[in-house]
């Protein structure tokens, strides 16, 4: 049973519950500053994710393949789409910033420590990674309904249904992978979370999006890296 895929899913739809209803009361200037801490919080996990890396050339050699995919595919227009047409057929009101929820799903529903505790989860039976998770992603939902209000609890829609095919296909996945591609996995995911630092601090912005398909790359370009040398 997928037990750290549905705390994890709990935690973003009650965090985002908790959020939009003590969000109002908040001043501004408090809602900027966490924004701003999570900005920095998602910087410190991106860094301490890319330090792992084993095979650099083959993560940097991923992440820059798969963005050049996502923005030929235009992934980062056709997810802001399909989110608009969501809240539309749900009658809701229009997000209040469109680019903070598009970061809100890619760090909810792919980031490396989601994805790899999904697989360590459905192959080992350890929740502890996705639990532990949890506890972050009650806090960031938190802080993300404080902007977004109770759309943040749709993303667990997605969420449960991406990290429930990790859980459930990781015992073909898994046996495939050595612990030096896990490592870059994760790594390249890391690159996605500084991206999504940098976009949530307004330093830079970034269509986050486009660089996913990085993360179908990674594995098999690392495998062959080792291959060859």
């Amino acid at each position: 049973m997928p037990v750290g895929v549905i705390a994890n899913v709990l935690s973003v739809v009650l965090g985002g519950l908790a959020g939009s209803l003590i969000g109002g009361r908040l001043p501004d200037s408090m809602k900027k500053t966490l924004t701003t801490i999570f900005g920095i919080c998602a910087f410190g996990m991106g860094i301490s994710s890319v330090i792992l890396m084993k095979n650099m050339p083959a993560v940097i050699f991923a992440v820059i393949v798969g963005t050049l995919i996502g923005c030929l595919l235009n992934l980062d227009k056709l997810v802001r789409k399909g989110t608009e047409s969501v809240f539309r057929r749900l009658h809701m009101a229009q997000v209040e910033d469109p680019d903070l929820m598009i970061i809100a799903i890619v760090l909810f529903c792919v980031s490396g420590t989601g994805i790899y505790g999904s697989l360590v989860s459905g192959m080992t039976g350890d929740h502890s990674i996705l639990l532990s998770k949890s506890i972050l992603d009650f806090f960031t939902a938190m802080i993300f309904a404080c902007r977004l209000k109770k759309s943040v609890m749709l993303i667990g829609i997605p969420q449960l249904v991406i990290f429930c095919l990790l859980f459930y296909g990781s015992r073909l996945i898994l046996p495939l992978a050595s612990d030096a591609m896990i490592a870059d996995f994760k790594a390249c995911g890391g690159f996605i979370l500084l991206a999504t630092g940098l976009s949530i601090m307004k330093i830079k912005e970034i269509p986050i999006i486009n660089m996913v398909p990085a993360m179908l790359l990674v594995m098999p370009v690392s495998s062959l890296w080792m291959r060859m040398m």
